[in-house]
């Protein structure tokens, strides 16, 4: 079985790179001591970025990993609704 985000792969992959650029940025920053609230800046917009992230892979998993389930019935459909549940309560302690 395909997961759900595999059409959209290369452009998860492409925004994760994007990312990692970010997070080796500002180990740089700390590296050179830069000023804690231009640190701070850069932290919220990769949180943001990865946050964006998760709410298109949860997304996804929600209209198709769920719904395919959902129609099928049965214990598989309500092991994949628990698990959005639990990935959704994640997202908004994060």
């Amino acid at each position: 079985m395909a997961h759900a985000y595999i059409g959209d792969k290369d452009a998860y992959l492409k925004r994760l790179r994007r990312i990692e650029g970010q997070i080796r940025g500002l180990q740089r920053m700390v590296e050179q001591e830069e000023y804690c609230i231009d640190i701070l800046t850069q932290v919220s917009a990769a949180t943001k970025a990865l946050q964006s992230v998760a709410l298109g892979l949860l997304d996804e998993h929600l209209a198709h990993c769920v719904v395919d389930a959902a129609r099928e019935g049965g214990p598989e459909a309500q092991t994949k609704v628990r698990e959005a549940s639990e990935a959704i309560a994640r997202l908004v302690r994060s």
